[in-house]
């Protein structure tokens, strides 16, 4: 019997991932939980092939049996529970920025005729009354455009680096 595999295939790809699943059942014998549509179209059409035309010849089968350890082979990695004893939360702790005076320093700069002048916080910095998350905003604050905080109040060292 000849299989019209471009028919087979067009009917199998109008059914529904259970109803392949079934078909995969009663083609193969065994039940299979994927839900991969395109792959169990695939698997039918060759299991419908090779039984109208023929499997792999016995030699070829024990070959192909002698060259694969399906004792290796895992098609689902099994569920790991997390072990207690490895798994540990641990606190970050962010270092202050190595170019930034101590937190409660001041950071001058004349700007347009006007003296800034910004603390440093612990966890950010304060302008007119203002908490900024960066020296960057605080930049942006005063000249209503972004650049760059440490060069705004000058504490890059000469070339750039820190």
């Amino acid at each position: 019997m000849a299989v019209n595999v471009k028919r087979e295939v067009a009917a199998l790809e109008r059914l529904t991932t259970p109803e392949l699943r079934e078909r995969y059942a009663a083609v193969f014998g065994e039940a299979t939980v994927t839900g991969n549509k395109p792959w169990l179209v695939k698997r039918i059409i060759w299991r419908l092939q090779a039984n109208a035309e023929g499997d792999l010849s016995e030699r070829a089968k024990a070959r192909a049996a002698e060259l694969a350890c399906d004792a290796d082979l895992r098609v689902i990695p099994p569920r790991e529970k997390l072990d207690p004893v490895r798994t540990r939360t641990v606190t970050a702790t962010l270092a202050q920025d190595r170019r930034l005076p101590p937190p409660g320093s001041i950071l001058t700069r004349k700007y347009k005729g006007r003296m800034m002048q910004v603390q440093v916080l612990s966890s950010g910095f304060e302008f007119e009354g203002e908490i900024y998350g960066s020296l960057s905003a605080v930049a942006k604050a005063i000249t209503g455009s972004h650049c760059n905080g440490f060069l705004f109040f000058k504490l890059l060292a000469k070339g750039g680096a820190a």
